[in-house]
């Protein structure tokens, strides 16, 4: 009697019914995640980018980079070689390093580090002087003012420089960079020290060596040095007010010697 009463309940129609509607349930779930799946795997990653993010890159709209990388409303994740946008974005004047990644399933991130101007110095086109700016590695990256205009006072302007029909992306001669690099240094870690110079200038002495003179803002004082740094700079600074406000009729200084040397107006220069 008692096996033939488990039978019965076993197969009364409110059991039956919940086994039908569990595996229903089961059915539909796993249905429903073959087509997420479907999607997000098989669909997705051949659709345009839903998303690309941009970051460091100023001089330019976004558009125009992109359509520079060959990137269009129908790039898609799986079609999208980074190595070649990474490639071809490189080759931009403005542009010293860049890392593209692709973010599954829709997203592309490009990350742009544009060059900063250690230094520029002028060139004559057209009758008028053009304003040349060129990072800390001697590579020209713009011609002209532009969006940079206000830039300009925050280095002063290199003289002595020979370069003629400069393009961007053509680098300066070699032998200059070491000044470039110390020029770039005391504008990230001192920039008030370059504050207090209008003008260096470059006076080549050999086929590779070359001084240079510094024309200051604030004082009639012109400073002669065989190279710069930020000390060399500072302490140059520091004699030259020291000088200047002893003795008014200073105007040149030589720290190229072991010794410094100063000289009434019309002096070495």
């Amino acid at each position: 009697m008692s096996d033939a009463y488990t039978t019965a309940e076993a197969e009364k129609p409110g059991s039956s019914w919940s086994k039908k509607l569990f595996r229903t349930f089961i059915l539909v779930a796993s249905l429903i995640m073959c087509a997420e799946l479907i999607w997000f795997l098989g669909i997705t990653p051949f659709r345009p980018f839903s998303r690309i993010d941009i970051s460091g890159f100023s001089y330019q709209d976004h558009e125009t980079l992109l359509a520079y990388a060959g990137i269009t409303s129908r790039s898609s994740f799986i079609f999208t070689n980074t190595r070649e946008i990474e490639s071809i974005i490189s080759g931009m004047p403005q542009i010293e390093s860049v890392r593209v990644f692709k973010r599954f399933p829709g997203r592309l991130e490009i990350n742009l580090n544009t060059r900063k101007a250690s230094a520029f110095t002028l060139v004559e086109s057209g009758g008028v002087s053009v304003p040349v700016l060129f990072d800390r590695h001697g590579v020209i990256f713009q011609i002209g003012a532009d969006s940079m205009t206000e830039t300009f006072s925050d280095f002063p302007v290199i003289s002595g420089l020979l370069i003629e029909h400069p393009v961007p992306g053509m680098r300066i001669p070699a032998r200059f960079f070491p000044l470039l690099d110390e020029l770039d240094s005391i504008r990230i870690n001192a920039p008030e020290l370059l504050s207090a110079i209008s003008e260096i200038r470059i006076d080549r002495k050999s086929s590779e060596g070359f001084d240079l003179t510094l024309f200051l803002l604030h004082h009639k004082i012109r400073v002669r040095l065989s190279g710069i740094n930020e000390n060399i700079l500072r302490y140059t600074l520091l004699i030259a007010d020291v000088l200047a406000a002893r003795d008014p009729e200073i105007t040149n200084l030589d720290f190229r010697g072991a010794v410094a040397s100063y000289y009434p107006q019309g002096g070495y220069l």
